[in-house]
């Protein structure tokens, strides 16, 4: 008999027993639970348990956080249950059963941008680092950048440019094939349908202004414009659906044994001529329209208010799974602007909760226990992922979600107030730093500082006063 056999029985008993699992799956420190009944679950039991250390349910999915020790207690668990051992998306498409039509659109958006979001991490990092090496003056008494002054930085800021462009500018090609790779069609017709859009026969879509001429392809009667899509986010997405469904279609009816010739030829051809004709120009324009209202709104009279709004909502975003939506909108902006105002928000929202849990582990400091999940939910948070220190602690107690949402929203007032911008998304936490442009580098660092200091501050204020202890009566500490 292991350590984790009286937990994981008791578990298993208080989720409704193994008739009630659908699907069981874990991550790093949670197991996730599709559950046939949720209502079947007994949450305040289940957080008695000692191995517990509190519970959520989000995009469908019942979660249970365990700590480091979960694939240990996990094994046991799904032993003991006779539940089968299932891949993270066997659960993902499990727990949709469970959601409403909002939670699927927002989910299909975050499948769609997961797969690709550790490279513009890196490209935003990579755009950071060029900032330092080309644009900051330190040397000379600064009026020399390290690429100024030396033929190595020079060439360095150079080679950089060469991952970043691959990142960004040829974006459409890899939101073409996240499409085809969720939609479980051909991946590499994905990867082609992409190619087209940013092809260097198009004109590059940096180079379009009013007064440009742009080629055309001419068929007699009528002509398609030869313009690129480098960069832009919904123009790929539109594109990349169309590819998916018609593939899906043809498969339905076309006979096996000719489906490989003419599935892809019928699926691919008629999506790229839709895709310049028609995808393409619409595409632009809402994404115009989408990047020009929040840039507007951010940097008019009232842009204030639009940050205090965005700070002070961001959380509740992330708890709702509603966030993944503004990574497009973050990618049109950089494609329209050259940056986003918008990003670094989410990072001293990130930065903003992850305080409020330090201000946990401060306040709990003789709870060993608790700070089995406070320390790694903190650290996490700090580094840009919130969801232990959200469901984990801050969401638990309630007043240390409140306070780094008050934080967050004054940091979010600071960094629009004084222009911040960000070269792409990055790191959504303290190393955030490195993805914004070096003008604004200072005043993000003003926010920073309040993102860290007000939750700290409001979140000790807070747990002594009848919100706080009426949040340890309930948790019975």
């Amino acid at each position: 008999m292991s350590k984790f056999t009286g937990d994981a029985k008791k578990l298993l008993e208080k989720v409704g027993g193994s008739e009630n699992i659908s699907v069981v799956t874990h991550c790093a420190t949670r197991m996730r639970f599709v559950l046939n009944d949720p209502e079947k679950a007994d949450v305040d039991a289940i957080e008695d348990i000692d191995m517990v250390k509190g519970t959520f349910t989000q995009a469908g999915q019942f979660q249970v956080i365990i700590g480091n020790e979960v694939a240990s207690f996990y094994n046991e668990f799904t032993k003991m249950a006779g539940v089968g051992d299932t891949s993270k998306e066997d659960a993902k498409e499990a727990a949709k059963q469970n959601m409403n039509i909002l939670q699927r659109l927002v989910s299909h958006l975050a499948d769609i941008f997961t797969p690709i979001i550790p490279a513009l991490v890196v490209g935003g990092l990579i755009l950071g680092f060029r900032n330092v090496i080309g644009d900051i003056e330190m040397l000379e008494n600064g009026t020399l950048t390290l690429a100024d002054s030396s033929q190595f930085w020079a060439g360095l800021y150079d080679f950089l440019w060469l991952i970043a462009e691959a990142i960004f500018h040829f974006l459409p090609v890899a939101l073409t094939w996240s499409i085809s790779r969720k939609m479980g069609t051909t991946q590499v017709l994905g990867i082609i349908l992409g190619l087209t859009l940013i092809s260097p026969q198009l004109l590059n879509a940096y180079e379009v202004v009013e007064t440009t001429e742009i080629p055309m392809w001419d068929f007699g009667f009528f002509q398609i414009e030869m313009i690129g899509y480098q960069a832009q986010v919904i123009p790929a997405i539109l594109a990349g659906f169309v590819l998916a469904y018609l593939e899906i279609g043809l498969r339905k009816i076309i006979p096996q044994v000719v489906s490989m010739i003419f599935v892809p030829f019928f699926a691919l051809l008629p999506t790229v001529i839709i895709a310049h004709v028609v995808l393409g120009p619409i595409g632009w324009t809402i994404g115009t329209w989408i990047s020009n209202i929040v840039y507007d709104g951010l940097t008019s009279a009232v842009g204030w208010l639009f940050a205090a709004v965005f700070g002070f909502a961001y959380a509740p975003l992330v708890i709702t799974g509603l966030h993944h939506m503004t990574n497009a909108i973050d990618l049109q902006l950089m494609s329209e602007f050259g940056g986003t105002n918008l990003w670094p928000m989410i990072a001293l929202s990130n930065i903003a909760q992850g305080s409020a849990v330090v201000a946990m582990i401060y306040i709990n400091r003789k709870d060993k226990k608790e700070q089995q999940v406070t320390i790694p939910a903190a650290i996490s948070c700090y580094l840009g992922v919130t969801e232990p220190a959200l469901f984990g602690v801050n969401l638990r107690y309630l007043f240390p979600l409140f306070a780094g949402m008050a934080g967050s929203a004054v940091a979010a007032v600071i960094s629009v107030g004084s222009g911040v911008m960000a070269n792409s998304i990055g790191v959504g936490g303290i190393p955030g730093i490195l993805s914004i442009q070096v003008p604004h580098m200072l005043m993000f660092a003003v926010a920073m500082i309040a993102a860290i200091v007000i939750p700290f501050i409001l979140t000790v204020v807070l747990s002594k006063t009848k919100m706080g202890v009426d949040a340890y009566k309930r948790l019975g500490k």
